[in-house]
């Protein structure tokens, strides 16, 4: 089968493809940062607080833990898409609760790596 460009071969949102590919990076990346911060973080479970401290301050750390919070913000952002997508009939409405999903998910993601660079700094 001919592979075609034209729009009608991506489905209702136009960016079918690219949606569901990113969709399953962004799991992959979740699947290996997760084992990545369990393994980690199992070590320090009955350690002062002090000890975590220690070691968000290790670039690695900070930057793995970083790295988690923006994959996993980001694949959510696109599973609610998704849903919203599915099961949001009327246009503006629709328009609306993305807009104000995707505005919530940005505000938490700089919010949670912002945290983690001033702990990392501090």
């Amino acid at each position: 089968m001919p592979m075609s460009s034209s729009p009608r071969d991506l489905g209702s949102a136009k960016s079918g493809s690219h949606h569901w590919l990113a969709q399953r990076v962004s799991a992959l990346a979740l699947i290996v940062l997760s084992l990545w911060l369990v393994a980690n973080l199992l070590g320090l479970v009955f350690t002062p607080y002090g000890n975590y401290v220690y070691w968000l301050k290790n670039p690695i750390n900070a930057i793995g833990l970083i790295l988690f919070f923006a994959a996993s913000f980001y694949h959510s952002t696109l599973g609610l898409q998704t849903i919203i997508e599915d099961y949001i009939h009327r246009a503006c409405i629709r328009w609306a609760v993305l807009l104000l999903v995707q505005g919530l998910t940005l505000l938490l993601a700089v919010g949670s790596i912002f945290s983690v660079i001033f702990v990392a700094l501090k």
